[in-house]
């Protein structure tokens, strides 16, 4: 049997201050707001790939929590976050055990952002749609 398809997919997370998670997705990471539910604000990350962010009471620490970005311009989204005073966990650096290239930031809500570029060929490449 075959499973049904899917067709998008949508993170949720929740933040005390959805403001703040708002002004950084928006004006800092560049992400486009494609459904204002009020308490909850969705984000269109990538191809058919959301994130939302609901005002709920948030976990007190997001450890384990990681949101990745995969981009072939790592060093241009470190020089960008900098630019806009966002700071630094780790810049960006080769990590060989998994054969990438990444660097890490925390957002108001302290979730840990991976920006990475697979440097494996066998990762399969962006589709185009």
């Amino acid at each position: 049997m075959t499973r049904p398809p899917i067709a998008q997919q949508v993170t949720f997370l929740f933040t005390n201050d959805l403001a703040a998670t708002a002004d950084f997705y928006e004006r800092i990471m560049g992400l486009s707001l494609v459904l204002d539910q009020g308490s909850c604000r969705i984000y269109h990350v990538a191809g058919d790939a959301f994130w939302g962010f609901c005002a709920r009471t948030a976990p007190e620490d997001p450890q384990g929590i990681m949101l990745t970005l995969v981009t072939a311009d790592v060093d241009g989204w470190h020089d960008h976050l900098r630019a806009h005073d966002v700071p630094i966990e780790k810049p960006p650096t080769l990590n060989r055990a998994y054969n990438i290239y990444q660097c890490f930031v925390r957002d108001p809500n302290g979730y840990l952002i991976e920006i990475q570029r697979f440097l494996d060929p066998a990762w399969p490449a962006p589709q185009r749609g």
